[in-house]
């Protein structure tokens, strides 16, 4: 009884336990929060995305440190298919299946459209919006054959409506929410849900960094940067966390959202509200 118990607890404690979870663009800001959440839950990680490398091997040490779970890292590149089967070889080399799937990578460029150069276009729609393509068309065949998966889009507030100069990630992130909703109705009855959350503004260093830049631009105060700049179209005045998305994720993953599936869930201060 008492290791029937004790196994109970780890149940408990760690849903995700024994799981294994990739979470593109994952090295910082939403993807490392949405990491580092399901690695508390019990899950291996498998980390994607660019960056300094010191700055990547702390957030590999921090999680398995901190939750004493499998993690590696994955430096492909998002906006090439062969480099996202290369990485689909490797993970699947190593742990077998990917259970958990979080299509978080992404990139932003702003500009009128009659300027926006072609090749930033080609790059936002490649690694916004055709990387989760892929990244799912390689992980569904594991998941139908275990019964079981969770694919979880991170779209934007971008997706549901639009803003002027992003026509490259706007167009992206509605596709995104149509993927999504095609992913979910092809594997409905296969134990396998596919959602989609969309964001507002999240606070990550990149935000800080666009704070702090606009402050200085236009010789105004960082709170009215925030306020009236960023914040704008939030009628919460104020950032979502990583920790917030980590928890959203999370949920989606969880039996309580077995029946949640096609969904888009917005996180976005109400800004869709309007």
């Amino acid at each position: 009884m008492k290791d029937t118990a004790t196994l109970s607890g780890t149940r408990a404690t760690q849903p995700l336990k024994d799981k294994i979870s990739l979470v593109t663009g994952s090295t910082s800001g939403i993807g490392l929060g949405i990491a580092r959440a399901l690695a508390a839950a019990g899950s291996a990680v498998i980390l994607n995305g660019f960056g300094k490398p010191e700055e990547i091997e702390a957030a590999q040490a921090g999680i398995r440190d901190n939750y004493g779970v499998p993690v590696i890292y994955s430096n492909a590149d998002m906006s090439k298919p062969e480099s996202i089967e290369e990485m689909f070889e490797t993970v699947l080399g190593d742990f077998g299946t990917v259970d958990v799937l979080v299509n978080n990578a992404g990139i932003q460029h702003v500009a009128p459209i009659e300027k926006f150069p072609v090749a930033k276009w080609d790059a936002i729609l490649a690694i916004n919006l055709s990387s989760a393509f892929h990244t799912t068309r390689l992980a569904l065949p594991g998941m139908v054959d275990k019964g079981w998966g969770r694919i979880i889009n991170i779209a934007s507030a971008h997706g549901l409506v639009g803003s002027a100069f992003k026509s490259a990630y706007v167009a992206a992130k509605h596709g995104m929410l149509g993927l999504t909703k095609v992913t979910a109705l092809e594997v409905a009855e296969k134990g396998i849900t596919c959602n989609a959350i969309c964001p507002g503004y999240v606070y990550t260093p990149l935000v800080e960094a666009q704070i702090e830049g606009q402050a200085k631009a236009h010789g105004i105060p960082r709170e009215e940067v925030i306020r009236n700049v960023l914040l704008a179209q939030q009628p919460n005045k104020r950032f979502a966390t990583t920790d917030e998305l980590g928890g959203i994720a999370l949920f989606l993953t969880s039996d309580a959202a077995v029946s949640i599936t096609g969904t888009i869930i917005t996180a976005d201060g109400g800004w869709t509200a309007h």
